[in-house]
């Protein structure tokens, strides 16, 4: 295994980490806590998580589900926690890996603190930054050697899997091994294939976070697998050698709807458009939307599910126009039927630009042309998504987020003492009792 790997995964302490990188690591896991506890609430969660708990048994080891407290098997618990987070579409990403990558290491990582009952709050947020930085670098690694757009769930795993090695206290050897299994076995599942069919299978992280842990155990217990070829071949070593160098924690992006990505440029350009010249819904005849390849396959109109409806661009425009926002109740089966929102979804063109498709993923660009009842036309300036790391959401941005999707599941006083547990975590290194606390508020019953 590459010399850089092993060093960064089994040496690195919080001592060593940046003022400004775990600030980073602790806005990432309040938001994701934000988009779990919403996400709790779906039916694709329901499902995995009695799955997890009819099919994942706890054994020696067990874990918790989040907004649940049902107890599985790590492996388990690592699946049905990263599903939960990936049924609500508001989770971070990274653009250059074209997907998410703490949708899988926190649960994972989640599942092998209490599995392994290392309840050490600076080595629970050492982990979270070591997943944060193994699986960017997986993600731009298996991109830039894979012929096929595949999920985040193909390059988690490999994160998970060192997460796991660290935490069970695998030698470089089993380590290596560890690794090599979660990439052979990772979900190379194709991305664009829900994207044109919308369904539960999503971004396939709960399956990539169920595959690393177990990855790690297998290891353990002297199965092997290396080489992990993202890894360590030499032509994508140099993605490697920046490791605790270059914190890629510090580029995730934050979504303030839980939709895709690619669908929220032209959410933010029609919402700016219609303020500026003082359209409303009832003046709007039709929409055009302007934009890359891959976002124009987001082109589900009159969605029924809630994957379907997050996977839809012309879904989202539309929501957004009509409620002004795009919240979790927006992407709720509830209100899919709504006539307005199905009127402008019918109303919409989708066409792509070769321009934006060139930029593509570096950046992702929208323009709109609204056509109103009484023939005028407005088009807007090429716009991108908010959130971007070269525009960070506020921190306000972030906690008015989190307490947007969180306090309508756990409440406000539950959700005011996660935010107030995270922003305390690491500060008192004898006192372990704010990570045992946050564990409860997070994995206890809504």
């Amino acid at each position: 295994m590459t010399i850089p790997l092993t060093d960064f995964l089994h040496s690195l302490r919080y001592e060593q980490i940046p003022d400004e990188t775990l600030y980073f690591v602790k806005r990432c896991l309040l938001d994701l806590i934000g988009v779990a506890a919403a996400g709790s609430t779906t039916p694709l969660s329901n499902i995995i998580r009695q799955h997890a708990v009819d099919h994942f048994g706890a054994g020696k080891k067990s874990a918790q589900l989040l907004f649940d407290a049902r107890m599985t098997s790590p492996v388990g618990a690592a699946l049905a926690n990263a599903t939960t987070i990936d049924s609500m579409d508001a989770h971070d990403g990274l653009k250059p890996t074209k997907g998410h990558v703490g949708c899988g290491v926190f649960p994972a990582l989640l599942a092998l603190t209490q599995a392994e009952n290392k309840i050490d709050e600076r080595e629970f947020l050492t982990q979270l930054l070591i997943g944060y930085e193994i699986g960017s670098r997986a993600g731009v690694a298996l991109h830039q050697t894979a012929c096929d757009y595949h999920t985040s769930g193909a390059w988690v795993s490999i994160a998970c899997a060192a997460m796991g090695a660290r935490s069970i206290g695998l030698d470089v050897q089993q380590t290596r091994e560890a690794i090599g299994i979660a990439e052979y076995h990772g979900p190379r599942s194709q991305m664009m294939r829900t994207i044109d069919s919308p369904t539960m299978v999503k971004d396939g992280s709960g399956w990539g976070a169920m595959a690393g842990v177990s990855a790690a155990y297998l290891a353990e217990s002297g199965y092997t697998g290396a080489p992990a070829l993202t890894v360590e071949a030499n032509d994508v070593a140099d993605i490697w050698a920046d490791l605790g160098q270059r914190w890629y924690i510090k580029e995730q992006y934050f979504k303030p709807y839980p939709v895709c990505r690619w669908a929220q440029p032209p959410v933010v350009a029609i919402l700016a458009l219609c303020s500026q010249h003082s359209l409303t819904v009832d003046m709007i005849e039709s929409i055009e939307v302007i934009t890359f390849h891959e976002a124009k396959r987001l082109a589900t109109a009159l969605p029924e599910t809630t994957e379907q409806a997050q996977y839809s661009l012309p879904y989202a425009v539309a929501a957004a126009l009509v409620y002004g926002e795009i919240g979790p109740d927006q992407v709720s089966e509830a209100v899919l039927s709504n006539p307005e929102i199905q009127r402008l979804s019918r109303s919409m063109i989708l066409r792509e630009d070769d321009a934006y498709n060139a930029v593509f993923p570096a950046r992702r660009i929208a323009r709109v042309i609204v056509n109103t009842k009484r023939g005028e036309c407005y088009e807007s300036a090429p716009t991108e998504a908010r959130g971007d790391p070269e525009a960070h959401l506020s921190d306000i941005e972030i906690r008015e987020k989190f307490h947007r999707f969180a306090d309508p599941v756990i409440g406000v006083s539950r959700a005011k003492n996660i935010e107030a547990v995270i922003d305390d975590l690491g500060i008192d290194s004898s006192n372990d009792n704010q990570l045992d606390q946050l564990l409860d508020l997070i994995t206890a019953k809504p």
